[in-house]
C-alpha cells in the first residue's frame, strides 16, 4: 500500500535529499586521480581541441594549484604526470610546464574564493556557439544547473597568456559558476572537481541543443521560478559526486591508465 502518493513535492524533495546523503557519501578519490579522471571524461565528452585548454584545482598552499602538462593531450593525463604550480605558473611539483594560457586561472582563484575547480575547454558544439556571440541560452530540464548561471564575454579579448586577459575573463564571469567566451570557447568552475566536472559536460550538451533547437525554430522560454527550482535541485554537492562517480566508472572502463592501482567508486 503506498504511503507517499499524498505528499507535497517539498516533502519528497526533502526526502529525497536526505536520502542521497545517505547513499553518495564521500569519495575515496584523490585529488590528482579525480583530475586525471575528469580530463579523461572531458576528453571522452567531446572537450577534445589538441592541446587546448586546462583544467585546475587548488593545491595545499595558498597561491597553489594542480593543473596539467603542456604538450599532453586530454586523453593522455594521468595521475602521476600532474604538476602543481604556483600563480607565476612556476613548477613546483612535477615535470615540464603548464600551458602559459593557465595565467588567467591565478586571477579567477585571487576573486573567486568559493571556486577551488577550474575547467576551460574548446569542444565542438560550444566553440561553434561561440562564434554566432549570442550567449547561452538554457531552456531543457536536462542543462538547468546552468539557468542563470552562465556569464557571457562577447569581446574576445585575444589570446589568454597576459594579465588583461585574466582580468576581462574573472571579471565577466562575476559570481556565475560558468562563462561562454565568444570566439573562443568555455570555462566552468566549481567548489569541488566533481561539480565542476558536471558543468563542463552539460555546457557542451547545452550549446549542442541550442545550436539544433535554433535550426528547427525560435527557442521558447522556461518559467523562470521552475528553472531556478531546477538549477537548486540539480546543483546539490551529493548530485555533483553521484555524477562524477558514473562518468568515472565509464572513463575507467574506457582509460584504465589514467590512475595508478585500484581505486573505490
Amino acid at each position: 500500500m503506498a504511503k507517499t502518493l499524498q505528499d507535497s513535492k517539498d516533502v519528497l524533495v526533502d526526502r529525497a535529499e536526505w536520502q542521497m546523503d545517505r547513499h553518495f557519501g564521500d569519495s575515496k578519490l584523490t585529488t590528482r586521480q579525480k583530475l586525471a579522471l575528469t580530463c579523461r571524461i572531458a576528453y571522452d565528452g567531446g572537450h577534445d581541441s589538441g592541446l587546448a585548454g586546462q583544467i585546475s584545482f587548488r593545491g595545499r598552499e595558498p597561491g597553489t594549484y594542480y593543473t596539467q602538462r603542456l604538450g599532453l593531450g586530454f586523453d593522455e593525463i594521468t595521475e602521476d604526470n600532474l604538476l602543481l604550480v604556483n600563480e607565476d605558473l612556476e613548477v613546483l611539483e612535477g615535470e615540464g610546464m603548464p600551458n602559459p594560457a593557465n595565467r588567467f586561472h591565478s586571477w579567477i582563484y585571487r576573486e573567486r574564493a568559493d571556486v577551488n575547480c577550474i575547467i576551460h575547454t574548446h569542444p565542438l558544439h560550444t566553440a561553434a556557439l561561440a562564434m554566432l556571440e549570442v550567449p547561452l541560452v538554457v531552456s531543457q530540464m536536462d542543462t538547468t544547473p546552468l539557468y542563470d548561471d552562465c556569464a557571457f564575454l562577447k569581446d574576445w579579448p585575444g589570446v589568454p597568456v597576459g594579465n588583461e586577459e585574466g582580468r576581462i575573463i574573472s571579471a565577466a564571469l562575476g559570481d556565475k559558476r560558468a562563462i561562454l567566451l565568444a570566439h573562443h570557447g568555455q570555462l566552468v568552475t566549481g567548489s569541488t572537481i566533481e561539480e565542476a566536472c558536471t558543468l563542463a559536460l552539460l555546457i557542451e550538451r547545452a550549446a549542442r541543443l541550442q545550436l539544433l533547437a535554433m535550426s528547427a525554430g525560435t527557442i521558447q522560454p522556461l518559467d523562470p521560478a521552475l528553472a531556478r527550482e531546477a538549477h537548486d535541485w540539480t546543483s546539490t554537492d551529493r548530485r555533483s559526486r553521484a555524477n562524477f562517480e558514473y562518468y568515472a566508472r565509464k572513463a575507467l572502463r574506457n582509460h584504465p591508465d589514467c590512475v595508478t592501482g585500484q581505486v573505490e567508486l
